[in-house]
């Protein structure tokens, strides 16, 4: 069967590519390199050993993503194209509210233009907001967001649901990630984002490899156990298989489902920076200044659904992550 991965030349897209390959599906690629390359899907091709088609597109253009569906027979979708910078989309909401929004409008025109009728979306915990309770599981409110990107989050699965429930014939898993993090056990792919880095782990690796001044670590007075904020990291490989296993279950099951993809277990900014000496052996320069409005104390997953209906559960640990990211760095 075919997939469509939407944004999958990038960090999510090119390990969900691989497992999707290895798992025996055929993978095709549309995305408008905004944060990717290129150079990226030739990597999977290194790693795999199978060309994809790969087409360099606006996802919100109709006609241009209707020429992908004509050209191949798409079975499923998974939709990971969207801006992701929580920060940028304070400052730009408009943007991030028309990027998101109308990519996922067009998808789903099209998707019914060519009766496709299965798709996975690349949500986020993001659409918890201030928690109700820890750990976070799929009955939390939801709604709340902080930000403008979470929003557009909460907004695509209230869209995809209602597209759903007017279909009988669609599938559609909507899956709430953590905090991925960590690259393919090649060094091949691997976390590259363009510009200033948003996330903890390529500021930690900037800071380690002395591409910066040190890693600034945002308030060390929360209520946890070392002062720092704890979260719930993920490995991007237990991701992207969790994504093979949502393909599975949508080719078995119509509706709406929603699964939290996390380990269930909380990490420190303190734990991640002293794995990742421990494990790489190398030293982090870090300097501790305020909160960040909004940060909260600890935000991690339940992910007992997942692992009972879908039979995923998170393999690798803080240490793979610490070692697999460190890697890919040294080999970009």
């Amino acid at each position: 069967m075919n997939v469509l991965l939407t944004g999958g030349a990038g960090y999510i897209g090119t390990h969900t590519a691989v497992e999707l390959i290895e798992a025996g599906y055929d993978v095709v690629i549309a995305d408008n390199l905004s944060n990717s390359s290129p150079d990226a899907v030739a990597r999977v091709t290194s790693i795999t050993g199978k060309q994809i088609p790969s087409y360099c597109i606006d996802v919100a253009d109709r006609d241009d993503l209707s020429e992908i569906f004509s050209r191949h027979e798409i079975g499923a979708v998974i939709h990971l194209a969207g801006l992701k910078a929580v920060g940028e989309s304070v400052e730009k909401p408009l943007m991030y509210y028309r990027n998101n929004i109308d990519t996922t409008l067009s998808l789903l025109e099209v998707m019914a233009k060519y009766g496709v009728n299965n798709i996975i979306f690349s949500s986020s915990a993001t659409v918890y907001g201030i928690p109700e309770r820890i750990p976070l599981d799929e009955g939390c409110r939801v709604g709340q967001c902080a930000n403008p990107y979470g929003r557009t989050k909460m907004m695509i699965e209230e869209i995809i649901t209602d597209a759903a429930n007017a279909d009988s014939n669609m599938s559609a898993v909507l899956l709430r990630y953590f905090n991925p993090v960590g690259a393919h056990r090649s060094g091949k792919i691997g976390e590259n984002p363009k510009g200033i880095p948003n996330n903890l782990m390529p500021r930690l690796i900037e800071a380690a490899s002395g591409r910066s001044d040190g890693l600034t670590v945002f308030g060390d007075d929360y209520n946890t156990p070392d002062g720092t904020g704890v979260r719930d990291y993920i490995h991007v490989t237990d991701l992207a298989r969790g994504h093979v296993m949502a393909i599975s279950y949508a080719e078995e099951h119509k509706g709406v489902e929603v699964f939290n993809l996390g380990t269930g277990k909380g990490y420190s900014v303190y734990d991640m920076i002293h794995t990742f000496e421990r494990v790489n052996h190398v030293k982090v320069p870090y300097r501790v200044c305020g909160r960040r409005f909004g940060d909260i104390d600890e935000y991690y997953a339940n992910p007992e659904k997942a692992e009972r209906v879908l039979g995923w559960k998170a393999q690798l640990t803080l240490e793979d992550m610490c070692r697999d990211s460190w890697n890919w760095a040294k080999n970009k």
